[in-house]
């Protein structure tokens, strides 16, 4: 059982959190600015961050909050928030990629990729790959990358990866977050292959209540799903608690590159170290999706 009384203070280290202005990321940087750190709030609607950053000021915590825009449906956005960051900080500890798109009906971002796909996956990928080093120099410095339980169920759809065949937004949904395992998973690999002082870490929130239920029924106009998560309410756990897994990987002393933490019953929970979607334990599977994402960004970053 991980012991959260392990978390040290955190007042001489830097967070940066995406999608930090409600739900998972909201909690997070709480806990973060209750220990003392820094916590870089990066939002999509400064208007809510705004809101965001003057509710947690009203607790008085001992940490800092800096409010940054970010829109991850857009790479040309991701790259001038990059920009940003690398004029306005020195150094970043630790990089806790939190936002996520659940299951809209079929969207592209800004460069036409299936928007889940670009937002959960793609984007966050990116703006990793920019920002590491940052995290280079800084001892026990982290990538943590949120996930969810439907990694289990997730699939590469190798051959149409954007859904421009054939568009199922729950199984695009699930292609996301595997993405963002084999993706965590790689990363991991790359850095102790060249000796990095960051290491990448995964966390898994389990049935956590967030912004993103009443959004997905919201944006499909399902009375359906409104009423199957009507009736799964009692096994959802509150935000609070569904954060408490990212915070493990992230600021655990014990932690280590590769670990998974999510919710002790998979769904609900103190979290404990969790197992790997099997799918992505397969290195060929995850070099390829890195090869074929890194192209796809290039397309539209040029380097």
């Amino acid at each position: 059982m991980i012991r959260l009384s392990e978390i040290e203070e955190q007042e001489k280290r830097r967070f940066l959190i995406t999608g930090a202005n409600s739900g998972l990321g909201f909690e997070t940087s709480k806990f973060l600015l209750k220990k003392g750190a820094t916590v870089i709030m990066c939002c999509r609607d400064l208007v809510k961050g705004e809101k965001a950053k003057q509710e947690l000021l009203k607790f008085n915590y001992s940490g800092n909050i800096e409010l940054a825009e970010l829109d991850l449906s857009d790479l040309t956005n991701v790259t001038n928030f990059t920009l940003f960051i690398k004029n306005k900080f020195d150094y970043i500890d630790v990089l806790i990629n939190n936002a996520g798109i659940m299951a809209p009906p079929k969207t592209l971002s800004k460069q036409g990729f299936e928007i889940q796909f670009a937002v959960n996956h793609l984007s966050h990928m990116y703006l990793t790959v920019e920002l590491l080093p940052m995290l280079k120099e800084r001892t026990n410095s982290r990538v943590v990358t949120v996930t969810s339980g439907v990694q289990y169920f997730g699939k590469i759809d190798w051959e149409d990866l954007q859904g421009n065949l054939k568009y199922d937004r729950w199984a695009a949904y699930a292609q996301s977050k595997l993405a963002n395992v084999m993706f965590g998973l790689e990363l991991n690999l790359k850095l102790k292959q060249n000796n990095s002082k960051t290491s990448s870490l995964l966390a898994h929130p389990g049935f956590a209540r967030t912004n993103l239920q009443p959004k997905s029924v919201e944006a499909n106009k399902s009375w359906k799903e409104a009423f199957a998560y009507k009736l799964m309410d009692p096994m959802f756990q509150s935000a609070k608690m569904g954060a408490l897994p990212q915070i493990a990987a992230a600021t655990l002393p014990s932690a280590n590159g590769g670990e998974q933490y999510g919710p002790r019953f998979n769904f609900r929970g103190i979290p404990k170290i969790c197992r790997n979607a099997p799918q992505a334990l397969n290195q060929n599977s995850r070099k390829r999706l890195w090869l074929i994402s890194q192209e796809l960004i290039k397309e539209f970053i040029p380097s």
